[in-house]
């Protein structure tokens, strides 16, 4: 008797998955960007040009489409919530990248979507079994690995840096709660468009004061270009998230930690420690656990 053939693939999620890998290597880029940029700028105006230029982007892609009515959303409140620890996880990753490794700051910031299951239990009312309880512990674990509390050996990653890149990922967690909250809700462009616009709101109001006009063309453009591709790349991945299922296409995140690898040795001449790798495989072990777990559960 001949075993059926396995189910083909569906194009949507073949899609998503693609869209996914090219989310990643974009955020790659900008992460990059934003690292080299501190070493002469204030976060602040990093942050404000990645926002600012996305925000502008997303209403030159929509509103044509769609209309002004694209930009009024239904849930206003969570849509600024959302836009405000949208924008405090950028200024904390990259007040804490400025003396951290690429690598090190990626494999903290692969706590986020552990954060999320923890969080769903109070915010979302989720029940979270034993199984994921224990992930999310080993995945904590694996960020004091590559932290080391008072530790001074290492990358040399001070532990104040270290607190801003956990607390990015925070408010990463948080940032994807809510925009669970949102789905069904407001269009997805609506909400692209109202995160740029609170981000560049609130970065408006402090970059003056850390404010450095740019002598060279090419830290303008390079400020520009981080603000497209960032853009560009959180709209690739609402749109890969349309097409495929998130427990899917979440483990394909930690593709980060090979380009963030790459970028720093490329950039800096910087290779992770064995500590930052061993904590950053437990953490993408748990990480991939969780997924698979959500995964076996909703089937």
């Amino acid at each position: 008797m001949k075993r059926p053939a396995p189910a083909a693939i569906p194009d949507s999620v073949l899609d998503a998955i693609g869209l996914m890998c090219l989310y990643v290597s974009m955020i790659v880029f900008v992460n990059a960007g934003g690292k080299v940029l501190t070493e002469n700028y204030h976060p602040h105006q990093i942050v404000f040009f990645r926002h600012g230029v996305a925000f502008l982007l997303m209403l030159a892609l929509f509103t044509p489409r769609h209309g002004w009515r694209i930009v009024i959303p239904r849930r206003p409140g969570l849509q600024i919530g959302r836009g405000l620890v949208g924008i405090a996880s950028s200024v904390f990753y990259f007040t804490g990248l400025a003396t951290t490794s690429l690598a090190t700051a990626a494999a903290i910031g692969f706590t986020a979507p552990i954060l999320v299951t923890a969080l769903s239990v109070p915010l979302l009312a989720e029940k979270v079994g034993i199984r994921r309880w224990a992930a999310v512990v080993v995945g904590f674990l694996g960020a004091l690995i590559i932290i080391r509390p008072g530790s001074a050996g290492g990358e040399g990653t001070a532990e104040w840096a270290a607190l801003f890149l956990v607390g990015s990922a925070a408010c990463a967690a948080l940032y994807q709660i809510i925009t669970r909250k949102l789905a069904g809700q407001d269009h997805a462009e609506t909400t692209n468009i109202w995160s740029g616009l609170v981000g560049a709101v609130v970065m408006c109001v402090l970059v003056p004061f850390s404010w450095q006009t740019p002598a060279d063309p090419l830290v303008w453009l390079l400020f520009i270009a981080m603000g497209l591709v960032g853009g560009t790349a959180h709209y690739l991945l609402t749109k890969a998230f349309e097409r495929g299922p998130a427990s899917l296409l979440s483990p394909f995140n930690y593709l980060q930690l090979l380009g963030a690898t790459g970028t720093g040795y490329l950039l800096y001449r910087q290779l992770p420690d064995g500590w930052t790798w061993l904590g950053a495989a437990v953490i993408v072990a748990a990480g991939l656990y969780i997924a698979h777990r959500e995964r076996r559960l909703r089937r």
